[in-house]
């Protein structure tokens, strides 16, 4: 059984691991990339329900996952349908025999449009899935089990995810810069993005103090997507702060955008149901352009289109919404040191309509690089 907190159940068959499992209710409209979504960091503590009919199709290979360790982070996974067969050449297994292995317990054969509708309607609410002999309690037991676990709101979860200890991506080819990129729930693709680039990446832990990362000589700092509520992220706020001060570029996706939007002082707030999918359309308001976009996040920025405000490190601006509901997708200062975005450009799995954000970064590093020496480095007062 699936269990919401407000008291609804689905029922279904389970599959994968045996047992009980909580987190909080969440849908992706993802027609593919389910195994890029569930090694995605960012779904930790939720349990995802997808809307695609049939999953398991393409199986489970052993060049897509999105974490370190290859690890699963959603809670547990909701379905309609799971394929009898794998049809892949690129698959190493099954879907389910990866869920069996870590232990992630899941439930098939749920109406889950029934269950999409619910979640719009009344917003991403905690749930539970029982399995087995777990599932033959009363049922306002379960309720009260699902109902007692910590909230999203107010979950410090980037700690949870972070790498415990730094280490290092080499650049492909030419090594032309070196970026520090924070670990909040960094996916793997990232990394692999910037090495295209020439860049070499060291990965460290959330929170990881300015002073700590300046033996690196870095040419750019990026923060990375991550799990949980970004009003809880204040240690991380005031580093991020830290890195504007020393005008080094900086670059943050997802959860690094309201890292970098708390520190330019807007505030975050809970989304009723967020964004997950991989078609969200953003408009670029510096340019026209939209771009459709892969997204997971279940909090955002408060801010309009286009708005403009002030903070302690001059002007910004309000640079990307979303099309479906006006949110905001990206902010920057006005000298351009500092930007992000809402959704991903590094994808896995997605469209790759974004991606020239990365280019955005090493265009910044290559004028403003505080290793280029005073003579070829450009004002960024």
């Amino acid at each position: 059984m699936l269990v919401l907190a407000d008291g609804r159940v689905f029922t279904g068959v389970p599959f994968g691991a045996t047992g009980t499992t909580l987190g909080e209710a969440v849908f992706t409209t993802g027609m593919t990339g389910y195994q890029e979504t569930m090694t995605d960091p960012s779904y930790h503590r939720q349990i995802v329900a997808t809307t695609a009919p049939q999953i398991g199709n393409t199986g489970w290979n052993d060049e897509d996952d999105e974490s370190r360790g290859d690890r699963i982070w959603v809670a547990g996974l909701v379905i309609r349908d799971l394929s009898a067969a794998v049809s892949s050449w690129r698959a190493s297994g099954t879907l389910e025999a990866a869920m069996v292995e870590q232990g992630v317990v899941g439930i098939r054969g749920v109406d889950t449009r029934s269950l999409v509708r619910h979640l719009r309607n009344h917003g991403s609410i905690a749930a539970g899935v029982f399995s087995g002999a777990d599932a033959e309690a009363p049922r306002e037991e379960l309720v009260e089990k699902v109902r007692s676990q910590p909230a999203m709101a107010g979950a410090d979860l980037a700690r949870e995810v972070s790498t415990d200890e730094a280490y290092e991506v080499s650049a492909e080819g030419e090594e032309r810069f070196t970026v520090v990129a924070y670990d909040m729930g960094i996916k793997s693709n990232t990394p692999r993005h910037l090495a295209r680039r020439g860049v070499h990446t060291v990965v460290v832990p959330a929170n990881t103090p300015y002073k700590d990362i300046e033996k690196y000589h870095a040419d750019g700092v990026f923060i990375s997507n991550g799990p949980g509520d970004p009003a809880t992220a204040d240690e991380m706020v005031e580093v991020t702060r830290d890195v504007i001060r020393a005008h080094v570029p900086l670059f943050g996706i997802c959860f690094g955008n309201q890292i970098l939007g708390r520190a330019l002082g807007l505030e975050t707030y809970k989304l009723k149901f967020g964004h997950r999918g991989l078609n969200v359309p953003v408009i670029n308001h510096d340019t026209g352009r939209i771009h459709i976009t892969s997204q997971n996040h279940g909090f955002a920025l408060k801010g309009e289109p286009g708005q403009r405000f002030d903070t302690d490190f001059g002007p910004a601006r309000v640079t990307h919404t979303c099309l479906n509901d006006d949110c905001v997708e990206g902010v920057a200062l006005a000298d351009g040191m500092a930007f992000s975005v809402q959704y991903h450009p590094e994808a896995a799995a997605g469209p790759h309509d974004a991606g020239e954000m990365f280019d955005r970064f090493v265009e910044l590093m290559e004028k403003h690089s505080p290793n280029r020496g005073d003579n070829d480095r450009e004002d960024t007062k």
